[in-house]
């Protein structure tokens, strides 16, 4: 089945402009929580974790969702500004049956999104979202409950503080990050206040950028995927390391003491080697068809297993629990530690990441660059109505590119799961070969498009 609203991570969209109206965010969720109850097999299914980041319309979204649970018979527990990863955690900690983030994570303020999580704390199968896609357009009216069964709307007000006590918990007993000055970028969003916090108890010398969110400001030159900011800060303060969020802080990018990013592959190369050597390394890796093929070449030599999935990390996740392995995520920074996490969390990642750097008394740059990536360029080409990828010319020309790279590199085409783009990917041994290949290939799909 195609679907209509759910893309790579749930439904995303313009704020006010269909789908992320208000009148579709009731819809949604009550058409939610109408197949959560078909799928239930009798269990009682009441109880609701609406979390947020700091964008103007998520004041609208939230309510609109809020509506649409309670008028099903639903009771919300709403948290308020919080990153992804704490709405999935307490999801299972509440009991709760859902959990929903009013987010579009990397996006402009201006885009809104809805994520859904199971009771279980992990991200809805694609069966449940078509499910749930199924209803979204029907009317949900003849399914309402009496007014006696409608369901109540409460705020929790510690939930910032469970999530920071929580994620202090999977930091080294009786460690500290005493001595470290760290760059904390928070891209103006749902961590800017619980990422300092974690930072700053674990002792850390702290310098805070992008923590000021006004509604309009997030993602807006900062954050994981705008790095300029934190790179210039780190070598301004000569500090040791930087961290950037996103927009929901559950993607992280580390930025060393030379003021050099240090992206997620590098990230998952020095995290699978530090839980290897702590022998707490389960069964490997796992990444995505955009990881470096350096990082699979490392893996090779390093004799630990790795697997490739497609790009979101919904599938790392999928393939994490399928193959039993404890790490996995994306270049882009989505990092998964299923020791402590059923999703993505940037702040787990940084914890992590800073008590490796920590440990070894080393500079960042020295640690935290465990392999030499090949030459990869991506470049994105946008589009107007429907996907230029199916057309004729394009096809031969991807054909052509692949056959040009075999043997000493890769291609990798596709479209974006939250966006009109397409996105065009070469890596290999030669740079040319990989600088003309997509420059040609995007050529190609910019005049088709």
């Amino acid at each position: 089945m195609n679907k209509k609203y759910f893309g790579t991570d749930g439904i995303r969209g313009t704020a006010n402009a269909a789908p992320m109206t208000a009148g579709m965010a009731l819809q949604v969720a009550m058409a939610i929580a109408y197949v959560l109850r078909q799928n239930a097999n009798g269990k009682p299914m009441n109880r609701v974790v609406i979390g947020k980041d700091t964008r103007l319309s998520g004041y609208m979204l939230e309510q609109a969702m809020a509506s649409g649970f309670v008028a099903m018979g639903m009771d919300v527990i709403r948290t308020g500004p919080i990153p992804t990863p704490a709405v999935a955690r307490l999801t299972t900690s509440l009991r709760a049956d859902i959990g929903v983030m009013i987010s579009a994570s990397h996006n402009p303020y201006q885009d809104n999104g809805i994520k859904i999580f199971g009771g279980d704390g992990f991200k809805l199968s694609d069966d449940m979202e078509a499910q749930i896609e199924t209803m979204i357009d029907q009317d949900m009216e003849a399914h309402l409950p009496s007014a006696d069964e409608i369901g109540k709307a409460t705020q929790l007000n510690d939930a910032a503080g469970r999530y920071i006590e929580y994620i202090k918990r999977s930091f080294p007993k009786g460690k500290t990050l005493n001595g470290l000055k760290i760059v904390i970028d928070c891209a103006h969003g749902a961590a800017y206040k619980v990422a300092p916090q974690i930072l700053w108890e674990l002792e850390a010398d702290l310098i805070k950028i992008g923590h000021e969110p006004n509604g309009r400001n997030i993602n807006d030159n900062v954050g994981a995927t705008a790095t300029q900011t934190l790179q210039e800060r780190v070598i301004a303060e000569k500090a040791d390391i930087g961290i950037a969020l996103d927009g929901d802080a559950d993607r992280l990018i580390v930025v060393d003491e030379k003021g050099q990013k240090i992206d997620g592959d590098q990230i998952l190369g020095l995290l699978a080697l530090a839980k290897r050597d702590q022998g707490h390394l389960k069964g490997g890796v796992v990444a995505t068809v955009m990881s470096n093929l350096g990082l699979e070449r490392f893996f090779e030599k390093e004799n630990i297993a790795f697997a490739r999935t497609a790009v979101g990390d919904r599938y790392v996740v999928e393939e994490m629990r399928q193959s039993g392995f404890n790490i996995g995520g994306e270049q882009s920074g989505h990092i998964i530690m299923s020791d402590f996490a059923t999703t993505g969390d940037g702040v787990l990642a940084a914890l992590q990441v800073l008590s490796v750097v920590s440990e070894s008394g080393k500079k960042a740059s020295e640690v935290c660059h465990v392999f030499d990536p090949l030459p990869q360029l991506l470049k994105n080409v946008k589009y107007t109505g429907n996907s230029p990828l199916d057309l004729e010319q394009v096809q031969s020309a991807i054909k052509s590119t692949e056959e040009k790279l075999r043997g000493s590199g890769r291609l990798l085409v596709r479209a974006s799961g939250t966006e009109p783009l397409i996105r065009v990917m070469a890596e290999g041994d030669d740079s040319a070969l990989v600088e003309t290949s997509v420059n040609d290939l995007c050529d190609v799909i910019q005049k088709a498009a």
